[in-house]
């Protein structure tokens, strides 16, 4: 039987844009293990498997449910050890690190983006939900949050300097092949580009031709998703 995966989606039920789902999704093709994905929205609390945070992703496994996309991860390196996630104490420590840089760092210099994009993407009771959710948490309306983006996106570009010169060295975050630390910081990028024309990567950045490698990992699961650009 296999696993059941609960996937943030859009008014169309194709296009999944949370950087956490991209996340396990992504974990899962790495393992090889055999998937499905079910559409749930952010007004669809009820949906949800228990136990559940009330967000995605969630995971159904037989009679386990996992909740967390770093629950989820260690979850399945202990229950599938073939194909580690994070192979060993050293690289699960840094993975931390490289979460929390990612959670802070990368994921705020996105939203503030794309943030009317998602909504532009959303069904009708999503959309009243998002736009008063996130209006109370960036205090100011989703239109201004992104207004002069275009004069904000250097500085955005120049925030991407470690991770640009890690993937301009080696193929991958982690090495010469990719492991967790990859899915963990391409969820970000995945969820930009599954809800937005704006493009946050020059042709040229050694991490736009990083996120081509991620996009053509597994049969290019990344890539087929609906999105926009490369």
């Amino acid at each position: 039987m296999p696993i059941t995966m609960y996937d943030l989606a859009g008014d169309d039920p194709e296009r999944r844009f949370s950087p956490f789902c991209w996340r396990t999704r992504m974990a899962l093709a790495h393992k090889g293990l055999d998937f499905e994905t079910v559409p749930w929205r952010f007004t669809e609390g009820d949906k949800l498997p228990q136990p559940n945070a009330g967000r995605v992703p969630v995971i159904v496994d037989g009679a386990r449910v996992v909740h967390d996309s770093s629950a989820i991860a260690d979850y399945l390196d202990e229950c599938y050890p073939a194909q580690p996630l994070l192979n060993g104490p050293v690289v699960r420590g840094v993975s931390k690190f490289i979460q929390n840089w990612t959670e802070t760092v990368l994921h705020l210099g996105v939203v503030r983006l794309v943030l009317l994009d998602i909504y532009r993407h959303l069904g009708p009771a999503d959309q009243e939900y998002f736009r008063s959710d996130r209006e109370k948490r960036f205090r100011s309306t989703l239109e201004d949050v992104v207004k002069d983006r275009e004069t904000r996106l250097p500085g955005f570009r120049a925030s991407l300097d470690p991770l640009r010169r890690t993937v301009e060295r080696q193929n991958f975050v982690s090495g010469e092949t990719p492991a967790y630390p990859d899915y963990i910081v391409f969820g970000a990028f995945q969820w930009a580009r599954a809800i937005s024309d704006f493009e946050l990567l020059a042709a040229d950045d050694p991490v736009r031709a990083w996120r081509g490698r991620m996009l053509d990992l597994f049969g290019g699961v990344a890539r087929r998703s609906p999105a926009y650009g490369d």
